[in-house]
């Protein structure tokens, strides 16, 4: 009898079913966020960045099957080498099952993640391995609808304690820039 050790399994992380997708798309629309990126969101995260002291911060939005970082604050670093060889570059726009946000737009609760590789369900997610994330920390976007929109969230290449400050902060920052998105869609006035 030979034993062979468990292979880790790649691709079968499970998003949760999101059942708003559609809805979300068509809101987003409305409030005019579509996909396309904004200068006011860009500094929205970078101030994220400062804050925190983490390298990535993102304002994203999400659609049925992708995920689109309106704000984004990323590090000027060269590209992450699979291995494979080829290059991972961090863009605007990720697949639905990258990342974490989906999590938390769907559970419509803030997600705090000290050390990934801590969490079986998402340690073998592809943002892990793509691009060395290992710490994350994220809040819904929730109008005043009740529609979780997307997230405002930032993540680390090493493990971090975020603590219950960091969670407090992040989800006060996301209710605030709910506030004026909508504000700015209802003036018609850029945020």
């Amino acid at each position: 009898m030979t034993y062979l050790p468990p292979r880790p399994v790649r691709g079968l992380l499970l998003i949760p079913e999101d059942r708003e997708a559609p809805a979300r798309v068509r809101r987003l629309r409305l409030l005019g966020l579509a996909d396309r990126p904004d200068p006011a969101l860009d500094a929205f995260a970078e101030h994220l960045v400062q804050v925190t002291g983490a390298p990535y911060a993102m304002v994203n939005f999400i659609g049925e099957d992708h995920q689109f970082f309106a704000g984004l604050s990323a590090p000027a670093v060269a590209p992450v080498v699979r291995e494979d060889g080829s290059r991972a570059e961090f863009g605007r726009v990720l697949p639905r099952d990258h990342g974490f946000c989906p999590h938390v737009v769907v559970r419509r609760k803030a997600l705090v993640l000290e050390d990934v590789r801590d969490y079986p369900r998402f340690a073998g997610n592809p943002v892990v391995d793509e691009y060395g994330i290992r710490s994350y920390l994220g809040a819904p976007l929730i109008d005043s609808s009740g529609m979780a929109l997307g997230t405002v969230c930032t993540a680390d290449i090493a493990p971090r304690v975020w603590g219950r400050a960091g969670l407090e902060h992040i989800k006060a920052l996301a209710a605030d820039l709910v506030v004026r998105l909508e504000r700015s869609a209802q003036d018609g006035l850029p945020l």
